[in-house]
């Protein structure tokens, strides 16, 4: 999934860090991504840690990462993938106020990956209802469907805007695809709370934080995840279709570094590393001096190149050069 802030390409970055603070063997630890996201840092620590806490306060990401990271078992569902992706699309909400000739309309989905993907979300919570599937199933396939869905999505990158003509990626018909998880012994745990209001409950060993950079609220960039995977009916908003949506502390230059000292001051884990770039609300200085006042600090950077969408059909992209921080503490 194309994501904002997502540290796919940071991975080995984090993992080298991480390890260099914490020794090779990590196998013993318990590891919380608290603003998990997508679920690329839990997913790639899930098979060498011993359990991994995941958390964020959007629905979309509390599904994702509840196949990514709380799945952990072996399952044998693909027959269900092949009744889904054998469905003929209906009217339903998706269709009507983000596809292609919808009442709504709003550009998002060509008119039959829409009505597909209404066929295929009724179809999972209808199996859901019946206990045809179990939890486990039910948010496997219903990762899948949001991750197939992206794919198709007629945007430029975020639900923030659609664009005027269906994109030649959005045309194609939607395949619904395994959203395949990391198989592990141990089990993990998934939440959807504040992170501020969480911190308060749990303890591990190993915090890894990636919260909002910037003005930017998750909620209404990936609005659209979320009304896929809630399915619920509600009169949206405005030519984007917004519905109402969570706002973030660590989106306001007013309340982010209260709300980042009271995080790290709560947090029962010994190690703790915070991703930040250079484009944060947040200046280094100021999260040396939070950090710093709580145990001993420490500090790893690497320029990357991050990607930004253009408003065109065709996606282009734009590389541009970012510092990224890891900031260390040790409580």
């Amino acid at each position: 999934m194309n994501y904002i802030g997502s540290k796919h390409r940071l991975s080995d970055f984090i993992k080298t860090a991480v390890t260099d603070v914490c020794g090779e063997n990590i196998s013993h630890t318990v590891f919380c991504d608290l603003f998990a996201g997508t679920g690329s840092v839990g997913r790639n620590f899930k098979p060498l840690v011993g359990s991994v806490i995941a958390n964020d306060l959007e629905y979309y990401s509390y599904v994702l990462n509840r196949n990514y990271i709380g799945n952990h078992k072996e399952t044998d569902i693909a027959s269900y993938f092949s009744i889904l992706n054998k469905l003929e699309g209906v009217q339903g909400f998706i269709s009507q106020q983000y596809g292609e000739g919808g009442i709504g309309k709003r550009l998002y989905f060509s008119k039959a990956n829409a009505q597909k993907i209404d066929a295929i979300r009724i179809e999972i919570e209808t199996w859901r209802n019946a206990n045809t599937i179990t939890e486990d199933d039910y948010f496997f396939l219903l990762a899948s469907l949001i991750e197939s869905a992206d794919k198709i999505a007629n945007t430029a990158s975020i639900y923030g805007a659609y664009l005027k003509k269906i994109k030649k990626s959005a045309a194609r018909t939607m395949i619904l695809e395994p959203a395949h998880f990391e198989k592990t012994s141990s089990s993990h745990r998934v939440f959807q709370e504040d992170g501020n209001t969480l911190i308060k409950k749990i303890e591990g060993d190993i915090l890894y934080l990636d919260p909002p950079y910037n003005a930017r609220q998750y909620g209404a960039n990936y609005h659209v995840l979320n009304t896929i995977a809630k399915y619920d009916t509600f009169a949206p908003r405005g030519k984007t279709g917004l519905r109402t949506y969570n706002k973030s502390a660590y989106c306001s230059s007013v309340k982010v570094v209260n709300a980042f000292e009271e995080l790290i001051k709560n947090a029962q884990f010994k190690y703790i590393f915070l991703s930040y770039n250079n484009e944060g609300l947040m200046p280094p200085n100021v999260v040396r001096r939070v950090m710093g006042d709580y145990g001993k600090y420490d500090l790893a950077t690497t320029d990357y190149k991050r990607f930004k969408a253009d408003k065109t059909e065709n996606r282009n992209h734009k590389a541009t050069s970012t510092t990224e921080y890891l900031h260390i503490l040790e409580k």
